[in-house]
């Protein structure tokens, strides 16, 4: 019976993760989506670190995100497999790394860097952007990743570990 409920928990989580990525980006729209953003829901990026079932969570509200603002397919498909990448090797990084710092700090590069340098190789593509735009991408991009995963995701993580008794 506690091996159901700890499933059924698990599954809830992953559930609630998910809304509050879609909700988050659907409030924020106007900063959220188009090639210069700020998605503040990527400060759920550091979830994977004390909760496995972050990363399909993670993985679905992105690609339903980017499903309701009517992204290219494209954008939406490989979009999604980059938040599903990086939410892997996040979740790696805090099985392998017990300092609180070090595990946000190493955890918050892939949501980071695979967003700002891959998504605009897809929005060149997708968009039809100028390549040389691709570089001005990547600097907004890692401005606006690092702003929602480190100064927001930091504290998102930190609340919760807390509230959870996990560091």
């Amino acid at each position: 019976m506690l091996k159901n409920k700890n499933v059924t928990v698990k599954i809830a989580r992953a559930g609630i993760i998910s809304a509050l990525y879609i909700v988050t980006s659907l409030i924020t729209a106007p900063i959220a989506s188009g090639a210069v953003q700020v998605r503040l829901s990527e400060a759920l990026a550091v979830l994977p670190l004390l909760f496995p079932e972050a990363v399909p969570a993670l993985f679905i509200g992105c690609a339903f995100s980017n499903l309701i603002t009517a992204c290219a397919p494209l954008d939406v498909v490989l979009g999604s497999l980059i938040t599903l990448g990086a939410s892997i090797l996040t979740l790696g990084v805090g099985k392998l790394i017990k300092n609180t710092f070090l595990k946000i700090f190493v955890g918050g590069l892939f949501p980071v860097l695979l967003n700002a340098f891959l998504l605009p190789v897809i929005w060149v593509y997708c968009y039809g952007a100028i390549e040389y735009v691709y570089i001005v991408q990547v600097c907004l991009l890692l401005a606006g990743q690092t702003l929602s995963v480190y100064a927001l995701g930091c504290s998102v993580y930190l609340a919760i570990a807390k509230k959870f008794n996990k560091k």
